[in-house]
């Protein structure tokens, strides 16, 4: 099993891609051990020295880091996560489910139609984008003219978020849904 890396514009996380399926269909950010509850794989990562977070994207894997470099910290990653692989433990467990499918949203109802256009621009555009930088934006809600977006994986803590913010996804909203004025993090 050949497990590539990549960097990420967070330099306190690394992009892993095992060459196969993750979480297909969802994503799942685990910030501390304590949500690494119902994940084998997780629970693995977290008991490296060093280790603060995990994320689980389609078919990648971003970890998050404090204290040591990458270069002493990614061979423990990365045989943790060829173990995993290799037993054929399934990555999450028992009831657990995405962590984006709990997010509640909030929305005027009036404002419904602009919503749907807001999470298919982020659904189209925004999300491939931030997936390949090994993290995940999502729709949390949208009230008097500001959209409030979920930052995940790589994107939470990033330096370069705010840019990517007001003037990437704010620019491309306020051009297509004259409705949106600002966008911020929640």
């Amino acid at each position: 099993m050949f497990i590539q890396t990549e960097a990420t514009p967070n330099p306190a996380t690394l992009k892993f891609l095992p060459g196969r399926d993750v979480l297909p269909g969802g994503t799942l950010e685990m910030k501390a051990p304590a949500d690494a509850a119902n994940s084998p794989l997780a629970q693995k990562l977290f008991a490296i020295d060093g280790v603060t977070g995990v994320f689980y994207g389609s078919d990648f894997i971003t970890v998050t880091k404090a204290g040591p470099e990458w270069q002493h910290l990614k061979p423990a990653i990365l045989g943790a996560i060829m173990e995993h692989y290799l037993t054929g433990e399934p990555l999450v467990g028992g009831e657990a489910a995405p962590a984006n499918a709990d997010d509640d949203e909030f929305f005027e109802e009036a404002d419904a139609e602009t919503v749907d256009t807001i999470k298919e621009l982020l659904e189209t555009r925004v999300r491939p984008a931030v997936a390949q930088d090994g993290g995940d934006i999502t729709f949390r809600g949208f009230r008097e003219g500001v959209v409030y977006l979920n930052m995940k994986g790589s994107c939470s803590g990033c330096p370069s978020s705010t840019a990517t913010l007001k003037q990437g996804i704010e620019n491309l909203l306020r051009h297509f849904v004259p409705e949106v004025e600002e966008v911020r993090p929640v």
